[in-house]
């Protein structure tokens, strides 16, 4: 099924906390490794050639790459080395979609906290309650000035996320942080292991029971909820576009009863291109259009058709950093199409419509895989792509460390003011609580 959604925010982004991590294999990678790496990566860099919507693939010289990478892996001397280079060679085409997702892992990391990009600066987000990284006084509104001595960037973040929690996880990572009040200090944010909970072929299957206990839990935090304010507002929290279309075929026939509506899809990564047009649909009376994808052989055009039911209120659309794909989509039209108003922090810039191919390899021990590939760039109607572009907000509004700090929602008191309801920040930052999943 084609998806338009960040599969590294997928996949770490939503719950960076949690990480499937290095199994119980010797540092030295053995001579069976290293066969089973090279089959990886022949097998990995064969479908982005094959599938790629650009086939000059940028101007890179995809053989050549393919070649360096294969010798670095006869020299690589761990496992998760050779895994890197697979990594890098796809990293070398700079596209958001484009990912090579190792086998699984033996065990799950906890690290105990949240953090992302608002504005320019990385801030922690969410600290788990009782954790160790709490007891290290890590807090929310914590500026993270470096981790594991890099500096975060909006460009480089994500990748970080990617080396640090997929390809070379880490026991604990160390992280310069700035209060809200100037204090520096350095903090090593250690990672609570439970061993034997990662999934797959290598990890010996885990614990299926544990595994479905946490896929139920996530489930749950990735429904859909609303809020009422009197009969002037409803606000529709949207985690993923990954819901159940009758659900919200109820949700917006309730929010048809209001003048008004805040979506807030901020940290919603993105999901799949049915809900989106459903969604989109939604929103209008007449069908419109969403973007054309521009193919490696075509180029078609995905039009949002219009649905029985929709919301013909005054719409407010809220985004940030980690709002990827279907929801810089779905803002981005709604700006276009002069239909709502958007509101918060520039978003991800990450949109590519990709196809994931799932991989095995090995005798005896079977080893799985995958690759991630952009296979359509969306061009908006107004003839521009996101990718690497993003959303900018007609209205910017950002937390500051302190707002972290307290719990304060800025943007959304914002949204709702402009939409004639008096809502303080702090009532704001109360409206959808988060739970963390289980431990």
């Amino acid at each position: 099924m084609r998806a338009w959604k960040l599969s590294v925010y997928s996949a770490i982004l939503f719950s960076v906390a949690l990480v499937l991590v290095a199994q119980e294999v010797p540092q030295q990678i053995s001579k069976f490794d290293r066969l089973i790496a090279q089959d990886m990566l022949k097998t990995v860099t064969d479908d982005v050639r094959k599938h790629y919507y650009d086939p000059k693939m940028h101007g890179l010289d995809w053989a050549a790459k393919v070649a360096e990478a294969k010798q670095r892996i006869e020299k690589a001397d761990s496992w998760n080395m050779a895994l890197s280079e697979i990594a890098a060679v796809l990293d070398s085409l700079n596209d958001s979609h484009t990912l090579f997702f190792p086998p699984p892992r033996a065990n799950r990391y906890d690290y105990g906290w949240q953090y992302q990009m608002i504005g320019e600066h990385c801030f922690v987000t969410r600290v788990r309650p009782k954790s160790d990284t709490e007891a290290r006084g890590v807090k929310s509104g914590d500026e993270i000035l470096t981790l594991n001595g890099y500096h975060p960037t909006r460009h480089n973040l994500w990748k970080m996320k990617y080396l640090s929690l997929v390809l070379q996880p880490q026991p604990a990572l160390r992280a310069g942080l700035q209060d809200p009040a100037g204090k520096q200090r350095q903090v090593d944010v250690p990672a609570r292991i439970h061993e034997g909970q990662g999934y797959g072929i290598l990890a010996g299957g885990g614990d299926i029971w544990d595994r479905e206990r946490r896929k139920e839990n996530t489930e749950l935090l990735l429904n859909v909820r609303d809020v009422e304010f009197g009969e002037q507002l409803m606000v529709l929290k949207v985690p993923e576009f990954y819901f159940s279309i009758s659900k919200i075929a109820t949700v917006i026939s309730k929010a048809r009863k209001y003048p008004a509506l805040i979506l807030d899809l901020r940290g919603n990564p993105g999901g799949n291109i049915e809900n989106l047009k459903y969604l989109i649909g939604s929103m209008f009376d007449k069908d419109v259009k969403i973007a054309d994808l521009v193919g490696r052989k075509e180029s078609k055009t995905e039009i949002a058709k219009v649905e029985s039911q929709q919301f013909p209120g005054k719409l407010i659309v809220l985004v940030d950093a980690d709002s990827g794909s279907a929801s810089e989509l779905f803002a981005r039209v709604m700006q276009i199409e002069k239909r709502g108003v958007v509101i918060g922090d520039h978003t991800s810039g990450s949109v590519m419509g990709a196809e994931r191919y799932r991989e095995k390899t090995g005798i005896g021990r079977v080893v799985v895989y995958s690759t991630s590939v952009s296979e359509w760039d969306p061009v908006m109607a107004d003839g521009k792509s996101l990718e690497h572009n993003g959303v900018t907000p007609d209205e910017i509004v950002l937390p500051s460390a302190e707002d972290l700090s307290s719990g304060r929602d800025p943007a959304m008191a914002r949204a709702a003011e402009l939409l004639g309801v008096k809502v303080s920040p702090a009532e704001a930052g109360k409206m959808f609580p988060y739970e963390w999943l289980p431990e």
